[in-house]
């Protein structure tokens, strides 16, 4: 699978995920909730695992970092997401989880001693800037009580545990941990640790029959666990985490297009205008050569399959499998420039 295939399954799941949310919380607690979604994506991975005959046993020293990927990226991460969305909406919560990229950014400069750009400081900067105005009507009237303000915090406490499970991904990856494994133990262990903080605030391990919870349990344990994040902690690994976040650019986008359809989000103009600093911020942290690469390479995907398309139509299966051999060996479809970029 290609970088941008990668890309593209990470910004629609997760931009969905965020909704999807919404119909875990009432009856069952937050953190009982995380327990079952990662028990059930746990299960899928090592059940994949011992299918494929993949390796799951590992020394002590993995072990540890499959601990603290369970701590940071499936326990501590979605406590505090979960949380966050009992006291905002859903594309607030998306918007304010985007700071994890910049986060990804200073993180990796701590622990990998990866080069901070100019354009970074300039994106974080627009970023806080827009928080600031995205809940200014809150800041302005200051109260350690006030829901969102609470529900902001709890956001990016989540958005700062998903960073440091990043980074400890990266560091598993440098030294040839396999993800699916990885995930599998990291999951697992994420699920205990979540069991545990459950039991320490005493919360009860009810269940909702409702087709509604049980659907949206689903969802997020299969496509929002098991496929978004095997494909973004691959990406990770093969670019790295500062550049693994620009899935952080498109997301909330697709959350808050989500939010404005079915739970009636009001695009007031500080909304609006916040919504736009933290995105053109990412977009800055991106910088336009990255941008004008991902388009160039999404025109050049869509010509290739638009051409292939062509070639079935007029030509049965020999005979385009020797003009595709032809066309490709002379670089002729890889070469051809993108008539949109």
């Amino acid at each position: 699978m290609n970088n941008l295939f990668l890309y593209i399954v990470t910004v629609l799941i997760w931009g969905s995920t965020w909704l999807v949310i919404n119909y875990q919380l009432g009856e069952v607690a937050p953190e009982v909730s995380v327990v079952y979604r990662y028990s059930i994506a746990a299960i899928l991975l090592f059940g994949w695992s011992l299918l494929r005959g993949l390796k799951l046993k590992f020394g002590f020293f993995a072990h540890v970092k499959f601990l603290m990927l369970g701590l940071f990226l499936f326990s501590f991460n979605y406590i505090a997401t979960y949380t966050a969305q009992e006291y905002i909406s859903s594309a607030l919560n998306a918007v304010v989880f985007t700071t994890m990229m910049w986060m990804n950014i200073i993180n990796a400069r701590l622990f990998f001693r990866t080069r901070i750009e100019l354009k970074v400081y300039l994106g974080a900067m627009m970023g806080l800037a827009g928080l600031l105005v995205l809940f200014w009507p809150s800041i302005s009237d200051v109260s350690l009580t006030d829901r969102t303000l609470v529900g902001a915090g709890l956001s990016l406490g989540g958005a700062l545990f998903a960073s440091l499970g990043n980074m400890v991904s990266h560091k598993a990856q440098q030294e040839g941990l396999p993800i699916i494994q990885s995930n599998a133990w990291g999951m697992l262990y994420g699920t205990l640790i979540t069991a545990l903080v459950a039991l320490r605030q005493n919360a009860e391990f009810n269940f909702e029959f409702s087709a509604s919870y049980v659907g949206s349990l689903l969802y997020l344990a299969v496509f929002g666990s098991v496929v978004a994040f095997g494909s973004y902690l691959k990406l990770l690994g093969r670019i790295g985490p500062h550049k693994a976040g620009y899935a952080l650019v498109m997301f909330p986008v697709v959350a808050v297009l989500l939010a404005v359809m079915f739970e009636g989000l009001a695009m007031k103009p500080h909304t609006l205008l916040g919504i736009g600093l933290v995105l053109s911020g990412n977009l800055a942290i991106l910088g336009l050569g990255t941008l004008r690469k991902l388009v160039r390479d999404g025109c050049r995907l869509f010509s290739a399959q638009r051409y292939n398309s062509w070639f079935r139509k007029h030509f049965n299966r020999a005979e385009m499998a020797v003009l595709m051999s032809l066309l490709f060996e002379r670089k002729v479809l890889k070469e051809r420039p993108c008539e949109n970029c």
